[in-house]
């Protein structure tokens, strides 16, 4: 049955220090066997880049060749059902879900986009990165309207809206590696849609590729080196832009960078040490608020109802074109499946999102203000600006989590199907957030006490961002219980 049935009227050590971990220790053993493996290993990385490529062709593609699946198939039964459950229940959740553990571990090893922006960088003209291209706003944009566009396309529920997606990204994947970079993965670092969102939960990860002997000046961007994203190795602070392709690791050396295992979440409880930028908590910020704008649209009776309303005003001001079906480039068209958008579904669809952005972006910008504040005020060091910054990346857990339980709610669909039933599922998606919650407070915490705060004082500061963090489980609450 169509979504729209009817329409009357429609404590870290400082950045400039050596990190050393002695020999000894069991998770320096770890990482230097996983570095020995990789290394060995690294030519033949593009075997597994073309498998994956060849992978991401047929799940993408392979569906639009296929008739409809029937209702009762499964993803055992119908390549097309399989498909939607490899992208939306096992790659959209997993992958976030990986950062914690191998960090942006799929970007360098298995992304099959990164990867052919790189090969037609090889055979392209490298041409030098325009100024566009290097703002900081250009992945934001980039995600805002893939997001966007996913939503009004469809793309969970039809073959053809997935194929436009994930094919027109790969196309731009490889154009824009074509034109500019110099033997680098321009891409990567400033366009793909979701390689800024991996790079801000990263900074939880368990794994940092760090130089040895750390350079002074704070993390650095350069053309030149062995790095595919730019990175100044000497000078590495941060985890974001690193994809972990291991081309600048060698165990033998005895200087330049080295794998590091480190506990969960340390990377941002001393964020002041790791390049904290204000342009990637807003990220955080929009990216969470768009994708909560995402999954409400679908579930809310008041978007109908407001959706019924608007369609009944177009009509009274003789807006007509706005009742009129849309390109199915841009929106759902399947008449065939009982789903057509109009103009008026578009705009409303966008509109809605980009509102629910805004106001949760807002919510979490004033609160973490008013920590900021209050931080101050009880001791805290560096100026207000700093300190918003700083206390920004405490909602990166609960952010994770929300993306996790929201939009990946297939990867849970085999739990409801066991004896646990639908209620194993709500405890286990109630459980996560709760995790995510704890961790949030846990990290803002750290935070505070990094800027100086004394402990009898920090609970003061630590409640708006406690709120904050409620407020996003109050967004997500019907994708945890249900309305």
């Amino acid at each position: 049955m169509s979504r729209f049935e009817h329409i009357a009227a429609p404590a870290a050590i400082p950045a400039t220090q050596s990190r050393r971990v002695p020999r000894c220790h069991p998770g320096r053993r770890v990482a230097a066997a996983v570095e020995t493996f990789f290394v060995g290993q690294r030519d033949r990385l593009r075997i597994v880049h073309l498998a994956m490529f060849l992978v991401f062709l047929g799940v993408i593609f392979v569906p639009l060749l296929l008739p409809d699946p029937p209702g009762n198939a499964t993803p055992l039964t119908h390549f097309t059902t399989f498909a939607s459950y490899a992208l939306w229940g096992l790659w959209f959740p997993l992958v976030f879900l990986s950062v914690i553990f191998t960090g942006r571990s799929w970007c360098g090893i298995f992304c099959p986009m990164g990867a052919a922006s790189e090969w037609a960088n090889g055979v392209g003209p490298q041409r030098s990165l325009p100024r566009w291209l290097r703002w900081e706003g250009t992945p934001v944009v980039s995600f805002l309207v893939v997001t966007i566009l996913g939503q009004t396309l469809g793309v969970r529920d039809h073959a053809e809206g997935a194929a436009e997606l994930f094919g027109g990204t790969m196309l731009a994947a490889i154009v824009v590696g074509y034109l500019y970079g110099k033997r680098k993965r321009a891409w990567c670092r400033h366009m793909c849609p979701i390689g800024l969102l991996l790079g801000v939960f990263s900074r939880l990860g368990a794994v940092e590729f760090a130089p040895r002997s750390r350079q002074p000046g704070g993390e650095g961007y350069t053309e030149k080196g062995a790095c595919p994203t730019m990175i100044h190795l000497g000078r590495k602070t941060e985890s974001r832009h690193c994809i972990e392709c291991f081309r600048c690791v060698n165990p033998a050396a005895p200087a330049g960078v080295h794998m590091e295992l480190r506990r969960p979440g340390s990377e941002i409880e001393a964020i002041r040490d790791h390049h904290a930028n204000r342009a990637e908590v807003w990220f955080l910020f929009l990216g969470t608020g768009i994708a909560l704008g995402g999954f409400l649209w679908l579930v809310l009776p008041q978007f109908q109802d407001l959706r019924q309303a608007f369609g009944e005003w177009v009509i009274g001001h003789g807006w007509m074109w706005l009742t009129e079906p849309g390109p199915a480039w841009l929106m759902s068209v399947h008449p065939e499946r009982n789903e057509v958008f109009l103009w008026l579904d578009f705009l409303m669809i966008g509109g809605f999102m980009l509102g629910a952005m805004a106001l949760l972006a807002g919510l979490l910008a004033i609160l973490t203000a008013v920590s900021a504040a209050l931080a101050g005020r009880a001791g805290a060091d560096g100026t207000a600006g700093t300190r918003f910054t700083e206390l920004g990346y405490q909602y990166a857990p609960v952010a994770m989590v929300s993306l996790l339980v929201g939009l990946g709610g297939k990867l849970f669909e085999p739990l409801a199907a066991s004896p646990l039933g639908i209620g194993g599922v709500q405890a286990t998606k109630g459980a996560l957030f709760f995790l995510g919650l704890v961790w949030s407070v846990w990290l803002g915490e750290r935070i505070l006490a990094r800027q100086g705060v004394r402990p009898v004082r920090r609970w003061l500061p630590l409640l708006p961002g406690l709120v904050g963090s409620l407020v996003v489980g109050l967004g997500w609450w019907p994708a945890i219980f249900g309305l």
